[in-house]
């Protein structure tokens, strides 16, 4: 695979932070939904939230940094929470599909764009 060949890579970012009224943090994901309609599965608490998607990059250094970004870009225009990333996990395609395979873990496009708490 040559260094400028772009890879998809399975992308879980993990935020938290003060807790937030359910609604308001609903709200906010559901509008970064509507502006970044890429994304898989959104789960949320009032003090945490878990997006998980799929992103296109040259290699893990570059998934991970665009990842890293996907919270605080979007947080005044979706109207976010203040929260920080606490956890990130970046797969390229055959490891996640090899999870997958085993179980462990959930299915690529199950509940596409889907906002639901824990």
């Amino acid at each position: 695979m040559s260094s400028d060949e772009t890879r998809m890579w399975h992308i879980t970012v993990t935020v938290a932070g003060e807790p937030h009224d359910p609604d308001e943090v609903r709200a906010g994901l559901e509008r970064l939904v509507e502006e970044r309609p890429f994304l898989l599965t959104v789960r949320f608490q009032p003090n945490r939230a878990e997006v998980r998607y799929w992103e296109q990059a040259t290699d893990l250094l570059d998934a991970a940094s665009l990842a890293l970004r996907l919270w605080t870009e979007h947080r005044d225009s979706a109207g976010l929470p203040q929260w920080e990333v606490i956890g990130l996990e970046v797969l390229d395609r055959d490891t996640f599909t090899t999870r997958v395979d085993e179980g462990t873990a959930p299915p690529p496009f199950a509940g596409i764009g889907s906002v639901r708490p824990y």
